[in-house]
């Protein structure tokens, strides 16, 4: 059905990695909650294809943009013109009141196409290190929003309002672990090691894990495993699990390249081994979960330590230097932490002090604010439901 002239129209770009289309998705329930009429525009990655399936009363539209990687300049140029120019149509028809970029290469083409619509333009920054889109795009939008104070000082603008890192709803609220564990395929009530390396995958998380299974399965033979491998390591980490798991007296292990329903990997976790991508780090925080961060070594500017470091700072997390710690150390470490229950507990107790709940209706209320600002002819954006008691 097409939106009456007096409904608020959003966009939001949030395609590339699951780091910035799952905090797109957040605002963009918050603000459909509120009436609001919005669209997702997404990349042509499979992990943005799946991760939208089963997406409701939400408008989705796929940019043909790809990233700035590997010298593919002339590519990345010639996509983001495109991405624009399908932007613009987009916006001719369903002109927005406001564009929402979450990062990366899908965020330019629509702010861009937006302000010549007349749109407010806001941008959020989930990492501690703001990436290169959004350092450009600083300068032209109306204002930033942050998931780390950190970010603030690092992005050129007047107006940056530290709003946290939203949160999709499935991770708020209780979810018991035994029925977590029940519906993941895991034992109810086996100690459980949740790996995961982003929603693609990493492949030094899974070669540095499996190299400790042997130590690990030795030393605790209870312990069962829940390993996220991405795509390309699948059949590499499931033959190794099956080398040491399986037979009727030894630990289980569910190996799968990808998880949609996180929320359940979360609550079924003793502890987990992650990435620190900022979006998995809100993810966290939101469960209380205990966690062992692994920072991708290669990622753009280092981003990945400075969020690990962040939390740790604060004794939140624990981190491990890939290049830095061999397979006994991981496994030593692992070990410590699996079998100190004390030592989870005070994790858990300080990683759910980073949790922001309301991070999606800050960011909601200060577009309202931009809105009556800058365009007070622009139908009102209502507040926030109510919480149902």
């Amino acid at each position: 059905m097409k939106p009456l002239p007096t409904t608020l129209r959003v966009a939001i770009a949030c395609g590339g990695t699951g780091g910035h289309l799952y905090p797109g998705v957040a605002v963009g329930t918050e603000l459909v909650a509120r009436g609001v009429d919005v669209t997702l525009l997404v990349s042509p990655k499979d992990v943005d294809q799946q991760a939208i399936r089963g997406l409701r009363d939400v408008r989705i539209i796929t940019l043909p943009a790809v990233a700035l990687q590997g010298g593919n300049v002339s590519e990345f140029v010639t996509s983001s013109w495109r991405a624009r120019a399908t932007a613009k149509r987009l916006f001719a028809a369903h002109p927005p009141h406001a564009v929402l970029a979450m990062g990366g290469f899908t965020a330019a083409p629509p702010i861009l196409a937006g302000k010549s619509f007349g749109a407010v333009t806001a941008l959020h920054e989930s990492n501690t290190v703001p990436g290169r889109a959004n350092r450009w795009l600083a300068h032209v939008v109306d204002e930033c929003f942050v998931g780390f104070p950190e970010a603030a000082q690092r992005l050129w603008h007047p107006h940056v309002t530290h709003t946290g890192t939203p949160v999709r709803e499935n991770f708020m609220g209780e979810i018991d672990p035994v029925g977590a564990r029940t519906l993941l395929g895991l034992k109810p009530h086996a100690p459980t090691l949740v790996i995961m390396g982003g929603s693609q995958g990493a492949r030094g998380v899974n070669q540095l894990v499996t190299a400790a299974l042997p130590t690990l399965v030795k030393s605790m033979p209870g312990l069962q495993y829940l390993h996220l491998t991405g795509e390309a390591d699948i059949d590499t980490v499931r033959a190794a699990y099956a080398t040491v798991t399986g037979g009727p007296d030894r630990p289980h292990a569910v190996v799968r390249p990808f998880l949609s329903e996180m929320e359940f990997a979360l609550a079924a976790a003793t502890l987990v081994v992650s990435r620190s991508g900022a979006s998995s780090l809100a993810e966290f925080a939101a469960r209380s979960v205990p966690t062992v961060l692994i920072p991708l070594p290669t990622a753009q500017d280092n981003h990945q330590f400075h969020n690990a470091a962040a939390l740790v700072q604060t004794g939140a997390a624990e981190l491990i230097d890939q290049k830095q710690t061999t397979p006994a150390e991981f496994a030593t470490r692992i070990l410590q932490l699996l079998q100190d229950d004390g030592a989870r507990q005070r994790l858990s107790e300080q990683i759910a002090r980073w949790h922001i709940a309301d991070a999606p209706t800050r960011i909601a209320n200060r577009l309202a604010a931009l809105l009556a600002q800058q365009h007070p002819q622009a139908p009102i954006l209502p507040p926030a439901p109510a919480p149902i008691l």
